[in-house]
């Protein structure tokens, strides 16, 4: 779901209301500004995201709704709605359990995080095929 950056004002709360209900992946996205320098966009979460990290951008996330357990930096915390989550590239980070649905994210990465920049700290727990349903379609 590429934005095309025309746009200046979205509903975010309406966009997240549009995501699918059920993904056989475990996210799924919307851009709202898709640019190298940065992106912005909303993902919904509907499955454990194993420990991860992102060799090319900072990720800042705004939990929208839904809750869970997020991890960061060795620690597990709860993540819940008005929550902002902040982390450079290369800090391990996933959400390893999900407590209230529909877990929606708010997300600007900088710069622009490529759909394949994610490594699995256990390479078997994924890819970017099974990670973003943008990912799956483009075979």
């Amino acid at each position: 779901m590429e934005s095309d950056n025309t746009q200046s004002v979205f509903d975010v709360h309406a966009e997240a209301a549009a995501l699918p209900a059920t993904a056989a992946t475990m996210l799924v996205d919307k851009y709202f500004v898709d640019k190298p320098s940065a992106s912005a966009r909303i993902f919904r979460i509907y499955r454990e995201v194993p420990l991860h990290y992102h060799e090319e951008c900072d990720e800042h996330l705004y939990i929208l709704s839904g809750g869970g357990t997020f991890h960061l930096d060795g620690a597990e915390l709860e993540a819940r709605p008005g929550m902002f989550l902040c982390f450079e590239r290369l800090k391990v980070h996933g959400f390893p359990k999900i407590t209230s649905e529909p877990l929606v994210v708010l997300a600007i990465d900088v710069p622009r995080r490529r759909p394949d920049d994610i490594v699995f700290v256990d390479p078997s727990a994924g890819d970017a095929k099974t990670f973003m349903a943008r990912n799956a379609e483009q075979d």
